[in-house]
């Protein structure tokens, strides 16, 4: 009697790899259609136009795209993550029109992974203080500035957000409004964290807590 046998342990490796690889563009597919599901519904509440909306969803859904663009494969884990330092620094940059050497922004955190959650949660906020900052904040002068520095408190990480050489700032009699409901519920419900306002003559200066648990979600 002969027989003939195959081994076939590489494509059956080729074929676990495009499982896993298309599970988890699946997962991500997901993940990023939910949070776009939320960001419309909740922009469609306090857009004053059709046109207002569709300017106020682009933009949240390009600071987004950035985010989602620094998440890679981690080594050694079948998880993804970005760097803390580098979701502000993409975020920010369009934003540092007198040139990095001039510091005009600055930013100073833990070199970290955070993970692709935390990485699109983060995405959001950054983008909202942007955006009130070029509004009416130290990004709206020529001779404003903004530092961003972050620290460990136990697990937790800390990020302080100074604003300074901006316009003078006083503290709103209600914090709401869509940008700061979006702020509040993303670090609370997604982050596990909070968030704190401290309105300064100098500038906004805004204090943000990620829970340990959440960083590499």
């Amino acid at each position: 009697m002969t027989g003939i046998f195959l081994d076939v342990t590489g494509r059956r490796q080729a074929e676990e790899g495009h499982e896993l690889l298309a599970g988890e563009m699946s997962h991500r597919v997901k993940n990023l259609l939910a949070i776009a599901n939320g960001l419309t519904r909740l922009t469609s509440r306090y857009s004053t136009s059709i046109e207002d909306m569709v300017k106020q969803l682009t933009t949240r859904l390009t600071a987004l795209g950035r985010a989602h663009d620094l998440v890679r494969p981690v080594a050694g884990s079948t998880g993804n993550a970005a760097l803390l330092g580098d979701v502000f620094a993409v975020l920010l940059a369009p934003y540092d029109d007198r040139g990095a050497s001039a510091e005009r922004i600055r930013i100073a955190v833990p070199r970290m992974a955070i993970g692709e959650a935390t990485a699109t949660s983060l995405a959001l906020v950054v983008h909202e203080f942007a955006t009130n900052s070029v509004k009416y904040g130290a990004l709206s002068t020529v001779d404003g500035l903004l530092d961003v520095s972050g620290y460990m408190v136990g697990d937790d990480v800390e990020i302080v957000w100074t604003e300074q050489g901006g316009p003078e700032v006083s503290a709103p009699a209600e914090l709401k409004g869509f940008g700061r409901n979006l702020v509040r519920q993303t670090m609370e419900d997604q982050l596990s964290g909070s968030v704190t306002y401290d309105w300064t003559k100098s500038g906004a200066l805004i204090t943000l807590r990620i829970s340990g648990k959440r960083i590499l979600d």
